[in-house]
């Protein structure tokens, strides 16, 4: 299984969906479009606006985990009273979590956004 490196987006303010998309799925949504520069210094247009950021290192990584449901047979025993009744496999719901990413970095956007157009 592989372990992708992703990145946290730090942003000040808030994201707000407009109401008449708020019946949508979460992963229907694009936010904005993200750039890097040869500088290492990084771009989040959202919209009309856009945010310089710079990339932080975490002091500590953080996991991004998925929870994984897993069906397990259950061993039943046969009754000595019933012997001619083959039992239904039982099953058993167990749930476990599953590494699928780790977080190193943040890429931090900690001043205000600059209009991309004038009125």
């Amino acid at each position: 299984s592989e372990c992708r490196e992703w990145a946290l987006l730090e942003l000040q303010g808030v994201l707000e969906i407009q109401p008449s998309a708020q019946h949508l799925p979460l992963n229907a949504f694009s936010i904005g479009s993200l750039c890097r520069s040869q500088q290492e210094k990084y771009y989040f247009t959202i919209g009309y606006h856009e945010l310089e950021g710079k990339k932080v290192s975490l002091k500590k990584p953080m996991l991004v985990l998925q929870k994984v449901l897993r069906e397990d047979p259950i061993d039943v025993e046969s009754s000595p009273v019933v012997l001619s009744t083959q039992y239904p496999t039982q099953v058993q719901k167990t749930s476990e979590l599953k590494a699928i990413g780790i977080i190193r970095h943040k890429i931090l956007f900690k001043t205000r956004p600059k209009a991309l157009i004038s009125k």
